[in-house]
Order: C-alpha cells, then structure tokens, then sequence
C-alpha cells in the first residue's frame, strides 16, 4: 500500500500528481524544480515577452530546488540525509554541469547518495534544472 503526499510549502506541481508517494520505507519525489511555494516566480529566470527564458542563473536555480527538496521531505516525515538517489536534468550540460556540480556537492557531499545527471532539451516549465529524488521515509 502506498501514501499519496503533498504540501502547502513547496511549489504546486504542474500536473496531476503528488509532491512524494510513500511505499514501505522509500519516499518517491515527484521532479522538483526551482519555483517558489505559492507563487509562479521562478528564481533566477528572466523571461522575454515571448515567455521564454531570456536568462537563467543555473546556481540560483540549483539552490532553489534544494530549499525546496528539502521541504518537501521534512513534511513527508523524512530528511535531507535520507536522500538515496538523485536525478538531475539539465537542460545545458556544457554551460551549466560545472556550477551545478559545485552546488551539487555543497548540499549532497555527505549525504553520500547516488546520481545520474541527464540533459534534456526541454522542462515543463521555463526552468533549467530539475531533480527527481529517492529517499529513505
């Protein structure tokens, strides 16, 4: 049997889907990306008249969806040292796989869990990172 979570404090998801599912002692993160709880802002995005990202700090972004894993976590009764595996999808490997690296290893050094980052050409959304998480409950 599994839990359906979601919370007030992290962004609402773009989708019909919840923040986390809950099965057995894993927590399964739905991709969570940079935006702010409650609002439609993205940090560290401009966007053109078009609505497309004119430009984006990769580092700002990164530490966005930190706050913001770590949020959702906390009210699914786990931590941020549970974390098991990561996934993170870049939408610029080239520009972006250094900065977010460094961050990357500020926040997850020693919680020690695997990753696998992939680029993509595009997210839901106008944003440049996201990251999809595993963790003990």
């Amino acid at each position: 049997m599994s839990e359906k979570i979601s919370t007030k404090r992290a962004p609402e998801p773009v989708g019909a889907y919840p923040h986390a599912r809950k099965f057995g002692d894993l927590l399964f993160l739905s991709g969570v990306g940079p935006r702010k709880p409650g609002t439609k802002e993205i940090p560290g995005v401009t966007l053109g008249a078009d609505g497309e990202i004119a430009a984006y700090d990769v580092a700002v972004q990164t530490e966005s969806v930190i706050e913001n894993i770590r949020i959702i976590l906390e009210d699914a009764g786990s931590s941020f040292d549970k974390i098991l595996d990561v996934q993170v999808f870049l939408t610029n490997m080239k520009k972006d796989f250094k900065i977010y690296n460094e961050i990357y290893a500020k926040h997850f050094t020693s919680v020690g869990a695997t990753r696998t980052t992939i680029e993509v050409g595009a997210l839901p959304t106008p944003i440049a990172v996201e990251f999809k998480v595993i963790a003990q409950a």
